[in-house]
């Protein structure tokens, strides 16, 4: 563990709100945008923070500093959103589908534009439709950029897990915004 950080935590134990502050100050735009991405409204996000940051403040004292107080603090994120993404998805009693339900002999879907050509939005309404694992491990790698072994960490699953959940999105993610996956050496 970082010096500062063990220093920022040893002073967050002993009841300093001064330094919890500046512990929310330094992770909290990281962890705003991960709750963005995993929420369906800014209202939902911002109470998402909210719990995530009172989680941590309760937790704290079980932060072992076996990983970077930042990689704690996300995975506290990313299990309070996926929470919040299940318990949603069971109160409206939508079932997710599985990624691996699909037809592999299904037709191509007729050629789109690419994708820059694709907006924001469907792209944001793609992830959003995505199984909550697949989607964390898509938003973790493609989004914020952790490798995998960071990633199974962060949700308490394998590296080859990992990198499965990420190419089943992102095959998810091409076949809802209509364009066929790219060939693999010769093959579809």
């Amino acid at each position: 563990m970082r010096s500062a950080d063990a220093e920022l935590i040893a002073r967050c134990r002993h009841g300093d709100l001064s330094a919890f502050e500046e512990l929310y100050r330094q992770h909290a735009s990281r962890l705003h945008a991960l709750a963005c991405r995993m929420a369906p409204t800014r209202a939902d996000a911002e109470d998402l923070l909210q719990e995530i940051f009172l989680l941590a403040h309760r937790k704290l004292g079980t932060f072992k500093g076996e990983s970077a107080l930042s990689t704690w603090l996300y995975r506290l994120g990313m299990n309070v959103c996926l929470d919040f993404v299940r318990s949603r998805q069971g109160r409206s009693g939508r079932l997710t589908d599985s990624l691996d339900d699909e037809e592999p002999g299904a037709p191509a879907m007729p050629q789109t534009p690419p994708l820059d050509a694709v907006s924001r939005i469907d792209l944001e309404r793609a992830i959003a439709e995505l199984p909550p694992g697949s989607r964390a491990a898509f938003l973790l790698h493609d989004v914020e950029g952790f490798e995998h072994h960071e990633i199974a960490a962060i949700l308490g699953v394998s590296a080859g897990t990992s990198k499965s959940q990420v190419h089943k999105a992102r095959r998810k993610i091409r076949s809802l915004l209509g364009r066929p996956a790219p060939r693999v050496s010769g093959r579809p």
